[in-house]
């Protein structure tokens, strides 16, 4: 079996295969890895107090002792997994034992596989570094409900190169962000999905949303955030009605527990009277005047937001519809320099 240093053409050339436990893989994994476990981690907690307790060899053995009555599934799920593909790759956490196990297993099975020396490690050695690397952003900002996201998505058809870190947190950045949302990624699988993004921009000008710091529960790397800071800002000039419509479409149709759940959880910060009455206006289905009052709360935040952080030369765009795919080619033409 052969080795091979970690390269982002892997993610992109191979099919990859990690033999981790479960658990190691939900806490991050390489984007588009399989997981195929030597160890489920049950197992891997026996072998690794077996190991501290009596030593490497008495591990081995463990560990054979637990994978062997499973190792013929584990195999036959591989072997289908690969079926006509090529550029078998597999890895482990350093590309030690696991991976040669199993390695040798399919290559004695008849499969040629290669092994990722220093294995998820060294991939997150990459992660990192990828952060510190120069970018060439464009911030997309506006005030709350001003479509920046459908704008994003709309930049996206006009071939301009987007990172969209809301899709990749899977969570909409505000108090109301996880409706309709399932769980978030780890934060270290938020890191390997954007850093992937970020290799693919090829270091084209690429279009991000102006986020805050945090996106739900996850944190943008510190690299990013700073080049994002000082990147141009187009800022979305919408009126007040126009973003209470967007906001209408959409959370509109979100169940009233749910939005009245997600209002209460910034009560303290509207103030005790302003979140009754917009809890009151969500019992009865008066949800307009409901995001009303939220949204007051949001233009001041985001107001204070861009004091404490200011951004790079900013260009106004004034918004006088709701037509997005034409925001987006203004904006496409504005960058591109027409």
């Amino acid at each position: 079996m052969g080795s091979i240093a970690f390269s982002w053409d892997l993610l992109d050339t191979s099919f990859i295969i990690d033999v981790r436990s479960e658990i190691e893989f939900d806490k991050g994994h390489i984007p588009g890895a399989v997981n195929i476990p030597i160890l489920n981690t049950e197992e891997r907690k026996i072998v690794g107090t077996t190991f501290k307790q009596a030593g490497q060899k008495h591990a081995i053995l463990k560990g054979l002792e637990l994978t062997g009555p499973h190792l013929s599934k584990r195999l036959k799920q591989a072997v289908k997994l690969v079926e006509n593909k090529e550029n078998i790759v597999i890895h482990c956490w350093r590309g030690g034992m696991r991976s040669s196990f199993f390695a040798y297993l399919m290559e004695f099975f008849g499969l040629k596989v290669t092994i990722i020396k220093g294995g998820y490690k060294s991939y997150r050695h990459q992660v990192i570094k990828s952060f510190e690397v120069n970018y060439n952003f464009s911030i997309l900002g506006g005030m709350t409900g001003s479509g920046k996201t459908h704008i994003l998505h709309e930049l996206d058809k006009k071939a301009a190169t987007i990172i969209d870190l809301e899709c990749l947190a899977n969570h909409r950045g505000s108090s109301f962000g996880a409706l309709g949302r399932g769980k978030q990624p780890s934060q270290e699988q938020f890191e390997n999905n954007l850093s992937y993004q970020l290799i693919r921009t090829n270091k084209k000008n690429s279009w991000l949303e102006d986020e805050s710091r945090t996106v739900g529960a996850r944190i943008i790397p510190e690299g990013i955030w700073n080049q994002m800071r000082q990147a141009p800002h187009y800022f979305l000039d919408k009126t007040f009605e126009l973003r209470l419509d967007q906001i209408m479409e959409d959370y509109g149709a979100f169940s009233k527990e749910d939005l009245q759940f997600c209002m209460d959880r910034i009560s303290k910060r509207l103030g005790p009277q302003h979140a009754k009455k917009a809890i009151n206006h969500i019992e009865v289905g008066e949800l307009r005047e409901a995001f009303s009052i939220a949204l007051i709360y949001y233009d001041k935040t985001y107001t204070y937001q861009k004091e404490i952080h200011p951004l790079g030369k900013k260009f106004q765009i004034e918004c006088k519809s709701k037509n997005n795919s034409q925001i987006a080619k203004h904006l496409f033409d504005l960058s591109n320099g027409k």
